[in-house]
């Protein structure tokens, strides 16, 4: 058996390295920048240490297609997004599918692993597989579907450590396709009955997940009109041992915020107009929104001038300890802020410059503390930031609860009058002026 991973991000590569241990893999990904590093031991996503590389000797690299021929188990993992308008942006999947039939032989087996809706195995990738390789689905090829549940920055849950779901097109497919994942996933696997339910069973981990933080966000707007601090209700209602332990916050990432979107597409396709699924939704991507408001807020009761005004935000990432800006929600805080006249500067010690740029544009982003505990930016030039030379802020907003975050004092980041709102809760509630 040898195996080819298609997309070397937050998914493919600990799945490729984990393979590589046992098997003859390959690793294939468009970026030749991503392959260059791979080879010297780098992973930039932070997800594998070069040990952890090196430990999958049977492991190669490549953006070749001819090196590529020569496996029988193809799986991909590449990105799923959404568009402007929210709706399944397939282009990822629908070349990496393409690629993989140009290679494809008779008796090989695809996988895939990206987020999709119920049916888009079957519906829309096998047929470009069959065009592409000229084989015939379920006589010359099989396909499975293995939904990934790599939960970035997590050490602990790793891949091998979460039970893995697996489907297969034929019931010998499901079979093998299950054998080869239980070689490498130490917490076993659950077979599907089928690809659709598999495909279905991924997208409502996330979307159960979005609704559930959509409730607690909407307690906080809530509560925050009541003069209520919704953590402090939160830890009361939490002394109940079935109450489930969510909290308000920004969704979004490559999951939470946007697998949703992929069921409410196909719901409404089949003539059902998904209501409780769309509704935590329109919360949600609200929050951004709201803080940026809270923080406004704030400024004037503080007696502040809010055209001018200058606010740090403590972290960009889409969530803490990790280095993924992908759909990060830090931005409409960011956004919001700037249409109010408010000169918007970042810190943030996970996220990489450079992509940052790319991804939001112009920010001026900080993303080291000197010993002097100055914050200072290692590439002034083209992130447009700096030395940051002490100069105090008119306004603090923790985004993202870094570990980094949790030794600060946040009032030494701003001026006597300045405000603090903590979208996190990281900090006493007597060292910031609101939270959520």
């Amino acid at each position: 058996m040898k195996i080819c991973l298609i997309g070397l991000g937050y998914v493919g590569l600990p799945l490729a390295a984990e393979f590589g241990r046992l098997y003859e893999t390959i690793g294939f990904d468009i970026n030749q920048k991503r392959i260059d590093e791979l080879q010297n031991g780098y992973d930039r996503t932070l997800e594998l240490t070069s040990e952890r590389l090196k430990a999958a000797d049977k492991l190669e690299f490549t953006t070749r297609l001819e090196d590529i021929r020569s496996a029988n188990v193809y799986i991909i993992s590449v990105p799923t997004p959404i568009d402007s308008h929210k709706n399944p942006d397939l282009t990822p999947l629908i070349k990496a599918s393409e690629t993989v039939g140009k290679v494809l032989s008779k008796g090989d087996i695809v996988v895939y692993e990206s987020t999709v809706y119920p049916g888009c195995t079957e519906e829309e990738c096998v047929p470009i597989l069959e065009k592409c390789s000229g084989l015939t689905f379920n006589e010359d090829f099989y396909c499975g579907y293995s939904p990934e549940r790599i939960n970035p920055g997590d050490k602990e849950h790793t891949v091998s450590q979460i039970r893995k779901i697996t489907s297969g097109s034929s019931p010998e497919a499901a079979a093998k396709i299950d054998d080869l994942y239980k070689s490498v996933i130490v917490a076993g696997t659950f077979k599907a009955s089928s690809i659709k339910v598999a495909e279905a069973a991924k997208a409502i981990e996330n979307s159960q997940r979005d609704v559930n933080i959509a409730f607690m966000n909407e307690l906080a707007l809530i509560f925050g009109r009541l003069g209520i601090d919704t953590n402090e209700v939160l830890e009361a209602a939490g002394t109940k041992w079935n109450f489930l332990p969510f909290r308000p916050g920004l969704v979004g990432g490559h999951c939470i915020g946007v697998d949703p979107y992929y069921l409410t597409y196909k719901a409404e396709s089949v003539g059902y107009h998904p209501q409780v699924i769309l509704s935590g939704r329109r919360i949600n991507d609200g929050m951004g929104a709201y803080v940026a408001l809270q923080t406004i807020k704030l400024l004037i009761k503080k007696g502040s001038s809010v055209r001018g005004a200058k606010a740090l935000i403590l972290g960009v990432t889409f969530k803490e300890n990790c280095p993924d800006i992908r759909n990060s929600r830090v931005i409409d805080i960011i956004r919001e802020l700037e249409e109010f006249g408010v000169a918007i500067s970042v810190f943030d010690p996970w996220a990489d410059i450079e992509e940052a740029k790319r991804e939001y544009g112009a920010i001026k982003i900080y993303n080291r503390v000197n010993g002097a505990g100055v914050l200072t930016n290692e590439n002034k030039e083209t992130a447009g930031g700096g030395r940051y030379n002490g100069e105090k802020f008119d306004a603090l907003v923790v985004a993202v609860a870094h570990n980094e975050f949790k030794s600060f004092n946040p009032r030494s980041f701003v001026t006597e009058n300045g405000a603090i709102y903590d979208v996190k809760g990281l900090y006493d509630r007597s060292q910031v002026d609101g939270r959520l």
